[in-house]
């Protein structure tokens, strides 16, 4: 048996459009259910939010997420977790890094550093905070 950890991000109304963009960014495939599909609707407002969705690749990438109903408590919480994607090249970091900065506050610049060859963070568009960095084996 495999066990495989996944990042499960928690969007309050914005669950849809924060996966397009993850698809947009990593050319990947997107799987989305709303409330309503799942016959989960307590709030008709909230009927065309994200219920489960996630964005995977062929090489890997896997983002889960969904929209926290307003009836429940929800509060991101400062600095509570970063979603850490690492990457085999140069190339193919910086090809992620270029698309998930539009839009987004740069944290440390994408640059060398002292463990990696290639290392960055940045809180996207939506509050979300990537750390992207180029694996090496030690």
């Amino acid at each position: 048996m495999t066990v495989q950890t996944v990042v499960h991000l928690n969007f309050r109304g914005d669950a849809r459009e924060a996966l397009e963009f993850y698809r947009e960014v990593t050319d990947g495939e997107l799987a989305m259910f709303t409330y309503e599909d799942a016959g989960r609707v307590t709030d008709p407002a909230e009927a065309k939010q994200v219920v489960w969705g996630q964005v995977t690749t062929a090489n890997g990438f896997h983002v889960m997420a969904f929209d926290v109903p307003a009836a429940r408590a929800f509060d991101r919480g400062a600095e509570s977790f970063y979603v850490s994607v690492r990457g085999e090249t140069v190339e193919e970091i910086t090809a992620l890094w270029e698309k998930l900065a539009v839009g987004a506050e740069v944290k440390e610049p994408l640059g060398p550093s002292g463990w990696a060859p290639l290392y960055g963070m940045l809180t996207d568009r939506f509050g979300v905070t990537w750390v992207l960095d180029v694996a090496v084996q030690y």
